[in-house]
């Protein structure tokens, strides 16, 4: 099943396998792959899959959609092709189980990613299936449990106005935090507002009550 590989400033945000004949991308969020991006239109390309072979076309975006470089309107994608969509580069593999980086008689797009990702899988509700290579916020108390918030974006803002707000931005090197207002703390240790590197299981605790772990699914 073919993939698109999607990535911002070099870091990956996700996995989508091209389950269905016909798979929209745009900003909106009722398309299949969504990109949270204003150099994005609202409407922004489809991916046509037939006998085996993925077609993207451009549907009259305010940015272009390019392929190696090139703008294009409609286009047949091989193996390795890297698409450019606003400020997001999606590497399109031909087949699901090709390891990022392997080997192949077919050519490597150059600063193209270099070792296999590992990631979980989710259908959506749309059929499109997702692999999350994203990083996520999990409330552990004071809010839904177990409610999970998909580090999507450059910036997130979590907390309540008022009360205390925290920011987790991400860098090229990964994810940071830093307070905005109101009592923040991070593994217990008060939360500055200078940004402070998160890591894997790191806990971030906003006005005593909502607490929410850094997590990588």
């Amino acid at each position: 099943m073919p993939k698109m590989i999607i990535s911002v400033d070099g870091v990956v945000i996700g996995q989508v396998a091209l389950a269905k004949d016909r798979t929209t991308l745009g900003r909106r969020a009722y398309n299949d792959i969504v990109i949270d991006n204003l150099a994005v239109s609202g409407e922004h390309a489809v991916l046509h899959m037939s006998d085996g072979e993925v077609q993207i076309e451009d549907l009259n975006s305010t940015n272009g959609t390019y392929v190696n470089a090139l703008a294009v309107q409609k286009q047949t994608l091989e193996d390795n092709d890297v698409i450019e969509v606003g400020g997001c580069r999606i590497h399109f593999r031909a087949r699901s189980n090709l390891a990022v980086g392997a080997s192949s008689s077919t050519r490597t797009a150059p600063g193209e990613f270099s070792t296999s990702i590992p990631l979980s899988s989710a259908p959506t509700e749309s059929g499109a299936l997702i692999e999350l290579g994203v990083p996520m916020l999990r409330v552990l108390s004071g809010g839904s449990d177990n409610h999970d918030v998909p580090l999507q974006k450059v910036v997130t803002t979590i907390g309540k106005p008022g009360v205390a707000v925290a920011v987790v931005t991400r860098r090229r090197q990964g994810y940071v935090a830093a307070s905005v207002m109101g009592d923040v703390t991070l593994n217990g240790a008060v939360l500055g507002t200078d940004a402070v590197a998160l890591q894997e299981r790191d806990v971030l605790e906003l006005g005593g009550a909502t607490r929410m772990q850094f997590l990588r699914v």
